[in-house]
């Protein structure tokens, strides 16, 4: 008896607790964001697949009733004059003995007791239950990851390879994300516990339960864009606008801004009284030099605005994206910059090739 006790006790402990998976998509939907009914679509059809694998190619039918956290299962068998198939189809004469509404091609439905297929549909509540999470949240992280897409946002060094100096760093998700070494800033050496700035320039769905596979840089032009989206007033509220970019990391950035508000100067919004606006920008980039040039429609302006800080005298353009600049000889070494770095970032600003002319001045 005891033996029968126990059997029966262990039975009973492997039936569907409907009550208890009903209150844990309920804590799920609030806790995690995790729809109850998608997660119960997912319960649906893997109840449906265990028990047809359990019972055999049977016909059955999962009917939820989230507002009574009622589950109930039922097989499906047609009515037929003859049975050829005993586990799709019942008699006439059996399906009269059941009820006399019951004609030819009528479906009688039989409800399978929890008891019956406890065990397989508890272990398949809970086997869904965990996929269904992990589906979901990877979809949650994906879809927040390509929300953010292109845009800064706030990490912490987590783990360091000092080999690589590959980092892994927490975005607030729930795995670390790998910054690597070739998208950081040249010369920056990030440590664990580092507050650092990241824009996130790819995001890519994997193939299994694993979050998305995210590329984050600290090198890209797009960087520098939104950082000074995010940190000046006037291009946050659109009065002032940023119209191009060019970058070498770690080094120096030209960026070209134009007022949509005469009363506004683009340049001196941006860069602030003794620069004060663009000094935490430069700080994050480690001492990155930053030239805000102003924007001009006028391609000879735009071009001697972009060989800044050097002076130009006169601008030669061909109208199809190539010109001369003249300059005071003083001001050749200037406008090429060190290793040609000026006029490089000048041609990538404007699009422009540019032929760096030293004059004599009497």
């Amino acid at each position: 008896m005891k033996r029968n006790a126990k059997t029966n006790a262990n039975a009973a402990s492997t039936e569907l607790n409907r009550t208890e998976l009903f209150e844990a998509l309920d804590a799920l939907e609030k806790e995690r964001g995790i729809p109850a009914e998608y997660m119960l679509e997912k319960l649906e059809a893997a109840l449906v697949a265990s028990c047809r694998k359990e019972l055999g190619n049977v016909n059955v039918r999962i009917e939820i009733d989230r507002e009574k956290k009622d589950l109930r299962v039922y097989k499906c068998l047609s009515v037929v004059e003859e049975v050829t198939d005993p586990k799709t189809e019942i008699s006439y004469e059996a399906a009269q003995a059941i009820s006399r509404r019951y004609e030819i091609g009528t479906t009688v439905e039989e409800e399978l007791k929890t008891r019956s297929f406890g065990r397989i549909s508890a272990q398949t509540a809970k086997q869904v239950v965990v996929q269904a999470i992990r589906e979901a949240e990877k979809n949650n992280i994906t879809r927040e990851y390509e929300r953010k897409k292109e845009e800064v946002i706030s990490a912490i060094v987590q783990k360091r390879d000092d080999t690589t100096g590959d980092v892994w760093v927490d975005t607030g998700t729930s795995e670390d994300v790998l910054l690597a070494k070739a998208d950081q800033i040249p010369g920056e050496t990030l440590s664990v516990g580092d507050r650092i700035r990241v824009f996130i320039t790819e995001v890519n769905h994997s193939d299994d339960d694993r979050a998305p596979v995210v590329t984050l840089s600290r090198t890209a032009p797009g960087m520098i864009k939104r950082m000074f989206e995010t940190d000046i007033p006037e291009i946050s509220d659109g009065t002032v606008l940023v119209k191009a970019i060019a970058r070498e990391a770690g080094s120096r950035t030209k960026i070209a801004v134009l007022s949509r508000d005469p009363e506004v100067d683009a340049v001196g919004a941006c860069i602030g009284t003794r620069g004060m606006r663009t000094a935490s920008i430069v700080e994050e980039l480690k001492g990155e030099k930053i030239d805000v040039i102003q924007y001009s429609e006028n391609p000879e302006e735009f071009i001697a605005a972009a060989l800044s800080p050097a002076s130009v005298i006169s601008v030669e353009y061909d109208g199809e994206r190539s010109a001369v600049v003249h300059v005071a000889g003083d001001q050749l070494s200037l406008a090429i910059g060190k290793e040609g770095q000026n006029v490089r970032l000048a041609a990538k600003l404007t699009g422009c090739k540019i032929d760096i002319k030293g004059i004599k001045m009497n």
